[in-house]
């Protein structure tokens, strides 16, 4: 098993479980995402399965709707992404994306899995469950909006940096930095 492999499988299943944890009366609720609530987020994460797996000719399996198996959905999706991270041929398919020429691999780390991380700290704060990062992935994730640039701020990933609070941690900074308020 790869970094990229490991890493995804570690941030799938914590994303896995903040769905698994969405009361019922909370998929309606605002995210920090302020056009998306959280169906909407978990939507847009589990619909990357399907764009990335695109990008290298692959069809996404079939998988309930995110409107009647959040759950199922992102897990169908996430295990079949799991599964070709671990064959080093897929995992190793290259295409021509936003950022050059990269691998299957490469574009999962740098775009999928920096959304399950973040995306799950916006789940977790909009449905009341624990927020905290991994964490080991605080140097990685910072890393990842160095290589986003400007591109960090467009639609649906983040807005505006905001001031962080004076006492604000690692993870706290870089929330703030892609326009979380914490």
């Amino acid at each position: 098993m790869t970094e990229v492999s490991e890493r995804h499988r570690r941030l799938s299943r914590a994303f896995a479980d903040k769905i698994a944890a969405v009361p019922p009366d909370r998929w309606n609720a605002a995210t920090p995402c302020t056009e998306w609530n959280v169906r909407d987020l978990v939507r847009h994460v589990t619909d990357n399965h399907e764009l990335f797996l695109g990008l290298v000719g692959r069809d996404v399996r079939p998988r309930p709707s995110v409107d009647d198996d959040p759950l199922g959905a992102f897990t169908t999706g996430s295990d079949q992404i799991q599964s070709d991270l671990e064959d080093p041929a897929r995992a190793g398919a290259e295409f021509d994306g936003y950022f050059g020429r990269s691998t299957f691999a490469q574009a999962i780390d740098r775009f999928l899995c920096f959304d399950l991380a973040v995306h799950g700290w916006d789940v977790a704060r909009a449905t009341g469950q624990d927020e905290r990062l991994f964490p080991q992935d605080l140097p990685w994730l910072w890393a990842g909006t160095e290589l986003f640039g400007d591109a960090i701020r467009s639609e649906g990933v983040c807005g505006p940096a905001v001031d962080p609070p004076p006492d604000a941690d690692e993870q706290a900074r870089l929330l703030s930095y892609l326009g979380r308020h914490v």
